[in-house]
């Protein structure tokens, strides 16, 4: 019934009062999630583009601080080294799918972008996760006004694969066959171009080595001559004995740090590619006629090739010069080869203190471009440039030179450097041996078991055809 109030006028029945809305949220519409896998390679991917860092000098020490192990120390050390690999694959990506230049994206925005584009493309992780998780990262940093741009460019970004991506992206493989696999497999072109020109390969063979160069490669060993043999290491680390160096053991990659494993703390093997053992080897296997007493390591940092060339030299009572520019380096030389027949000097290989035919063997193990370990060493494809490799063969020559002043008549030189470019190894060797009147010797001679070493004398090495760093050796030998 209709009540009426007492000027007759009918009055409507009362509503319940609704409640007032709640109060605007200013901010992240959900609290950021805590990802310290994230953040932790987050974090190594600004420290190399703000400083220049080696990821795999950083990322390591940040796992130990931040305490990840396990699943989530794998997890951050794909992450990482992903992204910081394929630098230039994920930037044409994102170039596409930003409203601007990358070149105008703020750094720290273009680290977590390249951190979620590497997880939607190159990993089987969810494209929501990829997304959510990247964007929580910048919210929590840096607020959601770039959060909202990040999240939009990975969004564009997780409507195709890959595959779908380089198919418009990539130029065509007819007309530019070394430009469109430079694109697909993340290498500047002019790496690729190397590759090309010493495969002499514009096709499968070059599409195969960047293939190999692009993977994250495994972990090699070397056992130390005298102290263990490779199937007693492979034995203690659960590695696999290598195929060509019978010193050499393969553990898997993301296997864990190998600085960790008792035998290398104790010195009984270290961390070094197969390729690098078998060139050391290279130079201890050619026949002398008179002595074969003394040797010499040219450019001996950080230590590596010193401590097996020591280790075989003291087995039949000879010794070893190591010589280190950087006094640092050298510090690494006495440590790695300490309780071994090594004396270290601190000096210039072009300048040494040593008189003429010294020695009875010497290697150089030249400073490089090392495009030949870019599977390594993540960051250094975007890192090194083209003007690089004229001070580089400039340096080698004069190193190489010097060498074969320092070996006796009749003595024999390695020359060895970790990259395949031609102005880098057969440039360089060919150039010598025209000054010097020094014998090439067939180094292929040298690598017993090792396959596909090509028309010679020298060696080239190949990740895709050996397992291998890209490892160039020529030998050499002081005209009496």
């Amino acid at each position: 019934m209709t009540e009426r109030n007492h000027g007759g006028r009918q009055q409507r029945p009362s509503r319940p009062r609704r409640p007032h809305p709640p109060a605007r949220r200013v901010g992240p519409r959900r609290p950021p999630q805590e990802d310290p896998t994230r953040q932790v390679a987050l974090d190594v991917l600004r420290a190399v583009r703000e400083r220049d860092a080696y990821a795999n000098l950083v990322l390591p020490k940040l796992l130990r601080e931040r305490k990840l192990s396990g699943r989530d120390a794998a997890l951050a050390t794909e992450l990482t080294y992903g992204a910081a690999r394929a630098q230039g694959l994920l930037d044409a990506v994102l170039g596409a799918c930003a409203d601007r230049p990358l070149s105008e994206v703020d750094g720290p925005f273009l680290d977590a972008m390249r951190l979620g584009a590497y997880q939607l493309l190159r990993t089987r992780i969810p494209s929501h996760a990829a997304v959510a998780s990247t964007v929580d990262l910048v919210r929590a940093n840096h607020g959601s006004g770039p959060a909202g741009f990040v999240n939009a460019v990975l969004r564009k970004v997780s409507e195709r694969d890959e595959a779908a991506w380089m198919a418009e992206l990539a130029p065509e493989a007819e007309q530019d066959p070394v430009g469109h696999q430079a694109l697909v497999n993340a290498h500047p072109k002019w790496i690729a171009q190397a590759f090309a020109d010493a495969l002499a390969d514009k096709g499968e063979g070059l599409a195969a080595a960047l293939r190999a160069d692009d993977a994250r490669p495994a972990v090699h060993l070397a056992a130390r001559p005298g102290e263990v043999t490779s199937e007693e290491l492979a034995a203690i680390t659960g590695g696999d004995v290598a195929p060509y160096s019978p010193y050499g053991v393969h553990l898997e990659a993301g296997a864990g740090d190998p600085g960790d494993l008792e035998p290398v703390r104790e010195k009984l093997a270290a961390v070094q590619d197969e390729g690098s053992q078998l060139c050391a080897l290279a130079l201890t296997r050619v026949p002398l006629t008179g002595t074969d007493e003394r040797w010499l390591d040219l450019c001996a940092g950080p230590g590596g090739k010193a401590v097996l060339l020591a280790a075989l030299a003291g087995l039949q009572g000879g010794t070893l010069d190591a010589v280190e520019k950087a006094p640092h380096r050298a510090d690494l030389i006495r440590s790695a080869t300490q309780g071994l027949p090594v004396t270290v000097h601190v000096a210039d290989g072009r300048e040494t203190p040593f008189q003429p035919g010294t020695f009875d063997r010497v290697l150089v193990d030249a400073p490089c471009t090392g495009l030949g370990a870019l599977r390594r060493r993540p960051e250094a494809r975007w890192r090194r440039q083209p003007s690089d490799v004229a001070d580089l063969t400039k340096l080698q020559r004069e190193l190489l030179l010097s060498a074969l002043e320092l070996v006796r008549p009749g003595g024999v030189v390695a020359y060895v450097v970790c990259s395949p470019h031609l102005r880098e190894t057969v440039g360089v060797t060919s150039d010598v041996v025209r000054r010097t009147g020094a014998e090439q010797i067939d180094t292929r001679e040298y690598f017993p078991g090792v396959p596909e070493l090509g028309k010679g004398p020298a060696v080239q090495l190949w990740p895709h055809l050996h397992g291998t760093d890209a490892m160039f050796c020529a030998l050499l030998r002081r005209p009496n």
